[in-house]
């Protein structure tokens, strides 16, 4: 099962908004968001708040395929979130996540002992390539407490 399929099938707000994982790797993470009337706001775009959580949710998939070897020890969760919006968005948009900080250091402060931080940050652009919002997500790895 595709990191995509797993989140679809374990996430509500996921199949709520019909988000779309067009690509999870530990390198980058690509999320759609259809063109929905039932998300639209007063403009007729997609809705700020289902932008958000779109891109969350590529944060998240990144996350996931960055550190998804590290679950049996820690659990990744959001610690904050900033969004800008930047242009109107009209139609079907796309977010773009990449990480912040290479996996490596991420796991030698884990392997240390401690509670590594780490941003990730998410481009959301038109069909036309103009990004119309940026969001940094900044992430940690809670160590389990049975470690």
């Amino acid at each position: 099962m595709s990191i995509g399929e797993m989140l679809a099938a374990t996430v509500p707000m996921v199949r709520t908004l019909n988000l779309e994982y067009l690509e999870t790797t530990p390198e980058r993470a690509v999320l759609a968001l259809p063109d929905q009337g039932d998300f639209h706001n007063h403009i007729g775009g997609p809705h700020a708040g289902a932008m958000f959580t779109l891109a969350e949710s590529a944060s998240g998939a990144i996350v996931l395929a960055a550190f998804g070897d590290q679950l049996s020890r820690a659990v990744p969760l959001a610690v904050s979130a900033e969004i800008a919006y930047k242009k109107v968005a009209l139609g079907p948009v796309t977010a773009t996540a990449t990480l912040g900080r290479p996996i490596a250091d991420v796991v030698a402060e884990l392997d240390a002992g401690k509670r590594p931080e780490f941003p990730v940050a998410v481009a959301i652009t038109r069909e036309d390539g103009a990004v119309t919002g940026e969001m940094t997500v900044v992430w940690t790895l809670r160590p389990n407490k049975n470690n």
